[in-house]
C-alpha cells in the first residue's frame, strides 16, 4: 500500500515542466527587480550584507531596514526578500526532479546547477554591496543571472526530451553559424554591462563608474548589436534554405524579433538620455535575448521526445 501511495504522490512530467518554467520566470523577474533597485538609486539602501544595517554604538545590526534608510532601504530589502522566493522555486524544482520517475540524470544535473546558482548569486550580490557597487562586480552579478536563465531554458526543454544522445538536425556549417551567433549574444550582453558601468545609473549617487567613455563603449555595443542581428538573419536564411526542422526556423525568428526590439529600445533610450523606464525595459529585453538564443541553439539537436502517455 505504501508503494502505491509513493508512486501516486510522485510529481509527473507536467508538474516538473511547470516548476521548470516557474524557475525561468523567477530568474527573469529577479533581473528586472534588481534593475529597479539600481535605477531608483537604492543599490546601497541596505548598506551592508548579509544584514541590512551593521551594528553601531547606538543600535545593534538589523536584517530589516529601519526608518532612517527611507524608501531606498525598503526597495533594496524587498529585492533581497525576492531572492528567498527564487530559492523556494529552485528547491521545489530540484525536489520534484529528484523524486520523478524514471530518474533522469540530465534533469537532476540542470536542476542542481540552478539551485546552487541562487546562493552563489546572493554571495556575489553581497560582495557587490560591501564593495560599494563596484561596476565590474555589478556586471558579474548580471551575467550570472543570464547564465541561470539559460540553464532554466535548457531544463524546460529537456523535460520534453529523452536522454538519447543528441542528433544534429542541420549541417555542420549551419551548426557552427548558430554557435558563433550564440557566442556573440554573450559578448553583446557583457559589453552592455560595460556600457551600464560607464553610465549614470550606478545604483547610488556616490558610486564611482568604471572610468570608460560612455559614448565610445555605447558605439561599440551598437556595432556588435548590428553584427548580431546580421548574423541572426543569416541563421534564419540558412535554416530555411537547408530544410531545417520547423521548430528551429520558428526559434530563430523569435530570436531575431527579440533582438530587433531590444535594439530599438536601446537606441531610443540612448537618444532620450536613458530614462529609467526604458532602461528597465532594456533589462527585460536582455533576459529575453539570453532565453531565446539558448532555445534556438538547443533547437538544432534532436532527442527522442518523452511519450506524453
Amino acid at each position: 500500500m505504501s508503494a502505491v501511495i509513493d508512486v501516486a504522490t510522485r510529481p509527473g512530467r507536467t508538474a516538473v515542466q511547470r516548476l521548470a518554467a516557474a524557475s525561468l520566470v523567477a530568474n527573469m523577474l529577479i533581473v528586472v527587480t534588481g534593475g529597479a533597485v539600481r535605477l531608483t538609486g537604492s543599490g546601497l539602501g541596505c548598506p551592508t550584507w548579509p544584514e541590512c544595517t551593521g551594528a553601531t554604538t547606538e543600535q545593534p545590526g538589523s536584517f530589516v531596514p529601519h526608518g532612517e534608510l527611507g524608501a531606498h532601504g525598503v526597495i533594496e530589502f524587498a529585492n533581497r526578500l525576492l531572492t528567498f522566493v527564487l530559492v523556494a522555486v529552485a528547491v521545489a524544482t530540484l525536489v520534484a526532479v529528484w523524486r520523478a520517475r524514471p530518474a533522469r540524470r540530465s534533469l537532476r544535473r540542470l536542476a542542481l546547477l540552478l539551485a546552487l546558482g541562487i546562493p552563489a548569486q546572493a554571495v556575489i550580490g553581497g560582495i557587490t554591496v560591501l564593495t560599494d557597487l563596484n561596476p565590474w562586480l555589478v556586471a558579474l552579478h548580471f551575467m550570472v543571472s543570464m547564465v541561470l536563465i539559460s540553464l532554466a531554458v535548457a531544463l524546460v526543454r529537456r523535460v520534453e526530451e529523452g536522454d538519447d544522445t543528441g542528433r544534429a538536425t542541420v549541417s555542420g556549417s549551419v551548426t557552427w553559424l548558430l554557435r558563433g551567433t550564440y557566442a556573440l549574444v554573450w559578448l553583446v550582453l557583457y559589453v552592455g554591462t560595460i556600457v551600464t558601468g560607464s553610465g549614470p545609473h550606478a545604483g547610488d549617487a556616490d558610486v564611482p563608474r568604471n572610468g570608460l567613455d560612455p559614448a565610445a563603449v555605447s558605439q561599440l555595443h551598437a556595432g556588435l548589436v548590428l553584427l548580431l542581428i546580421g548574423l541572426t538573419v543569416g541563421c534564419a536564411v540558412a535554416l530555411r534554405t537547408t530544410g531545417a526542422p520547423r521548430r528551429s526556423v520558428v526559434a530563430v525568428q523569435w530570436l531575431l524579433g527579440v533582438e530587433v526590439a531590444q535594439g530599438m529600445v536601446g537606441f531610443i533610450q540612448y537618444a532620450a538620455d536613458l530614462p529609467v523606464v526604458l532602461v528597465g525595459l532594456h533589462l527585460l529585453g536582455a533576459s529575453l535575448v539570453a532565453a531565446t538564443a539558448t532555445w534556438t541553439l538547443l533547437s538544432i539537436r534532436d532527442r527522442a521526445r518523452i511519450d506524453t502517455a
